[in-house]
């Protein structure tokens, strides 16, 4: 089964299970991005992406240069690891992990998560790859990424259990959009996903593809 049939099929159940004024006020927020036009402004396929240096979930800082040295990046952005749909494609990516690094490319997943919050993110998902704490989203800010999770919707959050600032720190309500970019070794995307509705990610394999087209004209 796809990423995206995974996805489709969580959402429905989830959907299912909310009150209709919950309903509305989710696909309210969504459709709020949507029509704000900030999809105009992200990074986009021919773009070169900026330099990062990032945290790791030890501490550890790490570069897109760094990265690049070795061949192509793959950069997905997640939302935290209370997002159940960040986590099934989290487990997408690592069951796809040996194809990436087979393709010659390095996986890394950027989120605005603090760095404990981000190890127990890896732990639970039994991931092999980077996640690195981007503090206050201000890397994925300047891709065009980032959003403020709506007043209205942080009740309806922490009902859900979800307590956006012990994740996050305190008064930090912003998170990315849905985004991954595969990236050449000079740094150019040549592959972008992004989408205002964080139900929607990138196929695996399509990651892979574009990893196999470069090496096709390497």
């Amino acid at each position: 089964m796809s990423l995206q049939n995974l996805l489709n099929a969580f959402r429905d159940s989830a959907i299912a299970e909310l009150p209709a004024d919950v309903q509305a006020k989710m696909a309210a927020a969504t459709q709020a991005l949507a029509d704000s036009g900030m999809l105009a402004k992200v990074l986009k396929e021919g773009d070169t992406m900026l330099e990062f240096n990032l945290m790791n979930q030890l501490g550890s800082p790490l570069s897109l240069s760094q990265l690049s040295a070795n061949g192509p990046v793959v950069v997905t952005f997640y939302r935290g690891g209370w997002c159940p749909y960040c986590n099934l494609e989290l487990r997408a990516l690592q069951a796809n992990l040996d194809r990436i690094n087979a393709a010659g490319a390095m996986l890394v997943a950027i989120t605005p998560e603090l760095p404990d919050e981000s190890l127990n993110t890896i732990e639970k998902n039994d991931l092999g790859f980077q996640v690195l704490t981007d503090d206050n989203a201000d890397y994925a800010r300047q891709l065009g990424l980032v959003h403020t999770l709506p007043e209205e919707l942080r009740p309806i959050y922490q009902d859900f259990g979800i307590d956006i600032q012990k994740h996050n720190g305190k008064g930090q309500f912003d998170l990315p959009l849905a985004a991954t970019y595969v990236v050449d070794r000079n740094c150019v995307v040549v592959k972008a996903f992004v989408d205002v509705d964080y139900t929607q990610r990138m196929e695996p394999e399509q990651i892979i593809a574009a990893l196999e087209s470069l090496s096709e004209t390497a």
